[in-house]
């Protein structure tokens, strides 16, 4: 049965337009949305972003917003315009800057997209909070972080799926949760350092899931993300 708001978003991991457009070709939009990241966003810009909306497909255009206040309002603005479905900043750009970030999307209309701020990157240890000089555990800087970003209106959060059940209980039912790291059980994890299984992302709360490569590498990418949908709705 097609899933009306899938759940699943798929990194559009390819380091070409061709070879997406060549993915987005076995897949529907009933199936899957799709993310574009700073790789193939910097390759084929807004062009590709058009071509995907025309074929129906949810857009999250992930390109993690971090700049002066006023930057990223306007860059907001510009993207907004694109007919994406959602956006996104970091959170570690501070309180004025996402609030700036929410004037930008509320500029584009009653039609705007959904804009969701980064917490922290699922590549990021204990280890990389120390390095950076970071006196917090890794739940304590979310939780700090989530907190600022829902308090300036965005509308959800971007975290590991680790961090998705305290979250969920931490801000209500509301906020989405975008939780990127899933892989499937027997998955490698890549370069990925806090992932969890898409069963299990889903009972935690979280709203959506974002899977690239052990779908777009897989040798069948349809079958791999019909098993996963499977999973998720069973």
């Amino acid at each position: 049965m097609p899933v009306l708001d899938p759940r699943l978003i798929v990194a559009l991991d390819y380091p070409s337009k061709k070879q997406a457009l060549e993915f987005v070709d076995k897949v529907s939009p009933e199936l899957c949305k799709l993310k574009v990241g700073k790789e193939l966003f910097t390759l084929s810009g807004p062009t590709l972003i058009e071509t995907l909306v025309s074929k129906g497909f949810d857009i999250f255009l992930d390109l993690k917003y971090h700049d002066i206040p006023n930057t990223v309002k306007r860059a907001i603005y510009a993207a907004g315009q694109l007919g994406v479905w959602m956006l996104n900043v970091h959170a570690l750009g501070g309180y004025s800057m996402l609030l700036a970030a929410r004037e930008g999307i509320d500029m584009v209309g009653t039609n705007r997209p959904y804009l969701i701020a980064v917490t922290l990157l699922t590549s990021h240890s204990q280890e990389d909070l120390d390095q950076l000089g970071v006196d917090q555990e890794i739940p304590e800087f979310v939780d700090r972080l989530a907190d600022m970003a829902i308090s300036a209106g965005l509308d959800g959060l971007v975290c590991s799926a680790q961090e998705a059940k305290p979250l969920r209980h931490r801000i209500g039912d509301g906020p989405l949760l975008v939780t990127p790291g899933i892989r499937p059980a027997g998955a490698d994890p890549d370069d990925q350092q806090r992932t969890m299984t898409p069963e299990q992302a889903i009972a935690d709360g979280s709203s959506y899931l974002v899977i690239g490569r052990p779908i777009t590498q897989h040798a069948d990418p349809a079958a791999a993300l019909a098993a996963i949908n499977k999973s998720i709705l069973d």
